[in-house]
């Protein structure tokens, strides 16, 4: 099977540089072992929330000048500054694109509200999903916070205790339908999805509508979950023009309906552009003549090799074990290609639970091109993008989403530079 850029990992990273280079009439393959991050998103993406040394970043084009020069092995380090800035706008431009429609920008991060009703900042958002340019209070005084009955992945009193913090005042109301309680009878199947898959249907939502109008009172905005949108984009839209109030949505605890969703969008995005997407294969090994890689083997595929003129290794972390962490070392197990880490193992973490903890900075070298280094030399061939890479910490710096998407998006620049 030939391609021109064989794609490891379905997640954001892979995806988006998928879509880039298909855009310019590349014949790409994405192979994906599974669920990739996305499934457990907040519904927001960061850019920069904080510099190394933990000062707040609110301005990601103006902070990362200091990020580079605190940490010259991030990612965003070998971008530059004036790249950084002109991919955070292309990864903006293309998500729209793919149908997520986004609020936010590069030049000022705003707030998001968490499952727990706290405010943290982020770059983009999607549109649905409740957030605020100030990180202090919410713009109405009075909400209402509907929850299904039983569901236990929202913490309606949590949330309401949090917003009485910044002066917004809550009522909170629980409902159920007979609907529900095809998916109440068993307690693992009252997850955000399953529901979100009841209010897919017309006749399921009209019932919310009618409930929304009725109960919310007096309230000047409406919180739900994110239990809806999973299938279709218009759902808050429906409601809004029917109930007649602002409605948001808050990220529940995973599975995520709004991340889900995203996956969704960029995926069929991909396949439009004439993507081959391959879920539920796993790469398992590659053939390498000097610094560069021939053949790719899968699972599924046994001694049936994907061929292509460029590789690109999206394979995510230790979450989606794109690293593999044992008691002597770290290693990145398709391609066995260099990976910075301590070899001191006490030195992977800190006692301090709440402190940065050194093996999340650990990941795959490369390049300043972003070239996978396997002992000690570039391949001329392979690139890596996203959470797999080295020299930063998404956490504590809030830059995950970030790293990401900018770094696949360099990636396919040079791709195409070819």
């Amino acid at each position: 099977m030939k391609f021109d850029t064989i794609i490891v990992g379905g997640g954001l990273a892979g995806l988006l540089c998928g879509i880039r280079l298909s855009k310019e009439g590349q014949r790409c393959v994405v192979i994906s072992a599974g669920q990739s991050a996305l499934h457990f998103s907040s519904g927001s993406f960061d850019l920069l929330n904080a510099l190394p040394d933990g000062t707040p970043v609110r301005n990601p084009l103006a902070g990362v000048e200091e990020l580079i020069r605190q940490q010259p092995l991030h990612p965003y380090a070998k971008l530059g500054k004036e790249k950084f800035g002109e991919l955070a706008v292309l990864a903006r431009e293309l998500l729209l694109e793919a149908g997520i429609a986004v609020k936010g920008e590069e030049k000022a991060n705003h707030y998001r509200v968490t499952p727990m009703g706290n405010l943290k900042p982020t770059w983009l958002t999607l549109k649905d999903l409740l957030a605020c340019e100030s990180d202090s209070h919410l713009p109405w005084k009075k909400i209402a916070i509907f929850n299904v009955l039983g569901f236990l992945d929202f913490y309606t009193q949590f949330i309401a205790d949090e917003f009485r913090k910044m002066g917004t005042e809550s009522s909170i109301h629980s409902f159920n339908f007979p609907v529900l309680e095809c998916i109440r009878k068993n307690p693992t199947e009252m997850r955000s999805t399953n529901i979100a898959r009841l209010f897919d249907k017309q006749e399921n939502l009209e019932e919310l509508i009618r409930l929304l109008k009725t109960e919310s009172g007096e309230a000047e905005a409406i919180i739900l979950p994110a239990i809806v949108g999973l299938g279709q984009d218009d759902v808050v839209e429906q409601l809004q023009e029917k109930v007649g109030k602002t409605i948001c949505l808050l990220p529940t605890l995973p599975p995520s309906v709004p991340g889900i969703h995203t996956q969704q969008q960029l995926r069929k995005y991909f396949q439009h552009l004439g993507g081959v997407y391959m879920l539920g294969d796993t790469v398992l090994r590659a053939e390498k003549e000097g610094r560069k890689v021939v053949r790719v083997y899968s699972y599924n595929h046994g001694d049936i090799p994907f061929v292509g003129k460029n590789v690109v290794l999206a394979t995510g972390s230790f979450f989606s074990q794109g690293l593999i962490a044992t008691s002597e070392r770290i290693y990145e197990p398709v391609f066995d290609l260099d990976v910075s880490f301590s070899k001191d193992r006490e030195q992977w973490y800190n006692l301090d639970l709440f402190a940065a903890q050194p093996y999340q900075t650990f990941g795959v070298k490369t390049d300043d091109s972003f070239r996978a280094m396997y002992r000690g030399q570039a391949f001329e061939n392979l690139y890596v993008a996203g959470a797999v890479l080295e020299g930063f910490n998404a956490m504590k710096e809030g830059c995950g989403a970030g790293v990401s998407v900018l770094s696949a998006l360099s990636v396919a620049e040079r791709i195409l530079s070819k």
